[in-house]
């Protein structure tokens, strides 16, 4: 927790801190409004689909030159302007008149959520190794924290009435909040470095941390698409615990980030993403002895897991020689993306064709492969030391 209190007790920590929370405030304000979007513009499931589809195209149309902006403009700049950017996008779903703004709207979103996913990573990035100081983790468990009040701003669904006055409340709160904020953060840039060549030595690092971002955000993005049904075809869970299981992997996913940095810095970045990718594996194997309790702890589990694993590669990608914090962040973060993105339609693929216990075993599969990659990585580390 010492980096929570870091965070609470100290703006510099707490301007950073608060982007991420503000990223999944405006994503998620506009998730719970998403069936009153549909059902205004008349849309059905396959239409709405593809025009959700446009925001995923904007985060990896901005992914390939993100690096490249954070770097001309400064990890805190581009945070910044990723801020003003993302404030201004994220009102335009919500007054979309008809289907085609709506896809339009949704693409600049997606693009302005990317831009600044990578900035401020980057960011959090530089000031630990300015600082000395570790909080990327309980940065994205800020970002956690930003979903649960954007869940949390259901309930003024009802009293508001009004999907975009709702989201302009969000957007002037959140960058206020932001704009106080801003100058502890602004100046914020990475030291020049004296780049080596390319090869294949400096890639494969970053390689192997793709797969296992890809591996871990799929299992995130699998859980979030598939614990109710699972706990409800599986499990035979009664009604009022279909939605335990993404519940219990949030909450769990929370604390765990808060508390991954004081860990990480004891173990180190390499143990800490063994250590979580065992408790996940422990996780999977509660869930497939299918009982309704035992699958719920194996949810709590899993969220544990992995919720210190996506911080440390992030730290880990940051910090490999030869390779500038931003390009190793944009890599971690699209190949990630496209775990969180790409797995859920496949695995829900497989577990039409099969079982869904099935796309719960490949996962599992999927965190054992994470185990093992952490050999190659403490490999690679003490060849380097």
């Amino acid at each position: 927790m010492k980096s929570l209190r870091l965070i609470l007790s100290n703006p510099r920590y707490f301007g950073p801190a608060w982007v991420f929370a503000s990223l999944n405030m405006w994503f998620g304000t506009w998730a719970i409004y998403i069936p009153r979007v549909s059902e205004n513009l008349r849309i059905d499931k396959a239409e709405l689909g593809f025009a959700i589809f446009f925001l995923s195209l904007g985060i990896f149309t901005i992914f390939p030159v993100a690096a490249r902006i954070v770097n001309r403009l400064g990890a805190g700049r581009a945070t910044w302007y990723g801020v003003v950017l993302c404030s201004i996008f994220a009102f335009f779903p919500l007054i979309a008149p008809n289907y085609y703004t709506l896809m339009a709207a949704l693409f600049f979103f997606g693009a302005t959520n990317g831009l600044t996913d990578i900035a401020m990573n980057t960011l959090v990035t530089e000031v630990e190794k300015k600082d000395g100081q570790n909080f990327m983790s309980a940065a994205h468990g800020f970002f956690s924290l930003g979903g649960v009040l954007a869940g949390m701003g259901s309930f003024l669904i009802g009293p508001i009435g009004n999907p975009a006055l709702h989201m302009l409340g969000v957007i002037v709160i959140v960058f206020l909040i932001n704009l106080r904020f801003r100058k502890y953060y602004f100046d914020v840039t990475a030291p020049p470095m004296e780049k080596e060549g390319f090869s294949l030595k400096l890639f494969r690092p970053l390689f192997l941390l793709g797969i296992v971002s890809f591996i871990v955000m799929g299992g995130e993005g699998a859980v979030v698409d598939w614990s109710g049904l699972y706990l409800k075809e599986i499990s035979k869970a009664p009604e009022f615990l279909i939605g335990a299981g993404f519940l219990a992997f949030s909450v769990t996913m929370t604390l765990g980030r808060f508390l991954g940095d004081g860990i990480s810095t004891r173990i180190g970045s390499v143990k800490i993403v063994a250590l979580g990718s065992l408790i996940a594996i422990l996780g999977y194997l509660c869930v497939l002895q299918s009982a309704t309790y035992v699958s719920l702890l194996g949810f709590a589990l899993i969220g544990l897991g992995f919720s210190v694993i996506i911080p440390e590669l992030f730290r880990i990608g940051g910090n490999i020689k030869g390779v500038e914090s931003a390009q190793g962040v944009a890599f971690i973060a699209g190949t990630g993306y496209s775990g969180f993105l790409l797995a859920p339609p496949v695995l829900g693929y497989v577990g039409e064709q099969f079982s869904l216990k099935t796309t719960f075993a490949v996962l599992l599969i999927g965190a054992v492969v994470v185990m093992l990659s952490t050999l190659l990585l403490r490999k690679r580390e003490k060849n380097k030391g």
